[in-house]
């Protein structure tokens, strides 16, 4: 792969990867998701895979799905690895400022010369698929944005010759774009009530889409401790005789939450105890350097499937990498303090269990003089119960709406939605920008300022704030 030297150029080329990539079908920018066979076809992403070689066979894969801390359990998880001395990948989804985010090695994401390469080389395999679908009767789209995305992830992570490769779900699991993956663990981190209208109304329809990445006997490790999908996942396991290790049965964790993060930045500790195959293991007091009771449960799983990793490479992680893996880590807009007097704490929670995992971890490690919120969030998703939960935790609250995405909740319609849920009013604006400037305005260097409810939100409000803070860093 030849790396251009020239940053103009570079810049160049990736602006031409954008628009190919963004000329496509997009489902984290559709209004509505039509998740079935006839949209989410992986056929089609093994056909693109055999046109580039099939990169990443042979890959030994820690596949990572679940309705909430998929994202974090899968950077914990890859954090260790490389921390043990693996050359470890890391595929994640959305990004939060640039494509290349998706797509990491032992912490870095690829280079923008490195993301014009790939979308070059996968992009005539594209447009051959795109003529072949639409001589069919009835026509068939080529290959979506995210199935090109993981195709260049693949790619990119075989090019670099990593050891090991942490792959997390995009959506559900079994017509996801990554279950063509042949990973050494399968990992499911929890199951709640999310993107309904596609997975199914109740937590066994959806713990049956996630039970969907589920291979012949490769080892399960789950975080579920709900009885109704954690009888689907057990039978799910069954059918493929394959190893079941549970939360609250194989695995246990104690949290000890940092205090007083509005004053000082501190650390959690977990202790870890597993007595499943592969144990027994204690880890006493390991430091997180993710805060929050769920994110506590996060690194519960990713330990409880790097055992299961260990067994399947034949090399041991020892405790020092444990303890340095998760304490290193940083992973954007989970509870994550960007700024001080006042606090200002930026949260992709967008459902209702992680809203109330935020607000948990805000009354055990925070304690302000008074809370504001500004918030915005997706459609389809349970925006009355999210706001049920917020207005009640929040003294003031700011609503907006997320920019260049039309799954954006209108702000006139989540006003109309917070006032009929509290019988109160609240200011609004249409862009993010003039919420900040609201809210920097009117807190004092004692209050904290809270940012949550879209993945999309946070994206834009990150750059508000470090553009114009609302008091020293």
């Amino acid at each position: 792969m030849v790396v251009s030297l020239d940053p103009t150029r570079a810049a160049g080329r990736r602006d031409v990867a954008l628009r190919f990539l963004y000329e496509r079908i997009d489902y984290e920018r559709a209004v509505s998701i039509m998740y079935h066979e006839g949209g989410f076809k992986l056929d089609r992403m093994r056909e693109l895979l055999s046109r580039l070689g099939n990169p990443g066979r042979g890959l030994p894969i820690v596949h990572v799905a679940g309705t909430k801390g998929k994202g974090s359990t899968a950077a914990m998880i890859a954090g260790v690895l490389t921390a043990a001395g693996y050359r470890t990948a890391l595929f994640t989804s959305p990004h939060l400022d640039r494509v290349e985010e998706r797509m990491a090695i032992d912490g870095q994401p690829c280079s923008p010369d490195e993301l014009a390469d790939l979308v070059e080389w996968v992009a005539p395999h594209v447009r051959a698929m795109d003529h072949q679908g639409a001589r069919r009767r009835p026509a068939e789209p080529g290959p979506t944005y995210f199935e090109i995305i993981t195709a260049m992830a693949l790619s990119h992570f075989s090019r670099r010759k990593v050891d090991a490769a942490v792959l997390e779900v995009g959506l559900g699991g079994r017509l996801d774009s990554t279950n063509v993956c042949h990973p050494k663990v399968s990992v499911i981190t929890s199951i709640s009530l999310d993107h309904t209208t596609q997975l199914g109304h109740s937590l066994e329809a959806i713990a049956r889409e996630k039970a969907g990445i589920i291979k012949p006997e490769v080892p399960v490790v789950s975080g579920v401790v709900e009885s109704g999908p954690r009888t689907v996942i057990r039978a799910a396991c069954q059918a493929r005789q394959s190893l079941l290790v549970e939360m609250g049965r194989d695995f246990h964790f104690d949290y000890h939450p940092p205090r007083r993060l509005d004053r000082a930045p501190g650390l959690g500790t977990v202790d870890f105890r597993y007595e499943g195959p592969g144990g027994p293991r204690f880890y006493a007091g390991v430091p997180l350097g993710l805060v929050g009771r769920h994110q506590a449960a996060n690194a519960a799983v990713a330990l409880a499937a790097l055992i299961q990793f260990e067994r399947a490479a034949g090399r041991q992680i020892p405790e020092n990498a444990i303890r340095d893996g998760l304490a290193r880590l940083a992973w954007p807009a989970r509870v994550e303090v960007v700024a001080r007097h006042p606090t200002v704490v930026i949260d992709a929670a967008h459902n209702v269990a992680s809203v109330e995992s935020l607000v948990r971890t805000l009354d055990e490690s925070f304690s302000p003089s008074r809370r504001f919120l500004i918030f915005a969030t997706t459609l389809e998703k349970d925006v009355r119960g999210m706001l049920k939960r917020l207005l009640t935790a929040f003294e003031h609250v700011v609503l907006t709406q997320y920019l260049d995405n039309p799954r954006a909740v209108p702000v006139e319609d989540l006003r109309a939605m917070a006032e009929a849920v509290s019988g109160r009013t609240y200011p609004w604006f249409v862009r993010p920008a003039d919420a900040w400037d609201a809210v920097r305005a009117q807190a004092g260097p004692d209050d904290l300022i809270c940012v949550t409810g879209s993945f999309f939100l946070a994206a834009q409000m990150r750059q508000e704030v470090f553009a114009r803070p609302a008091g020293p860093v």
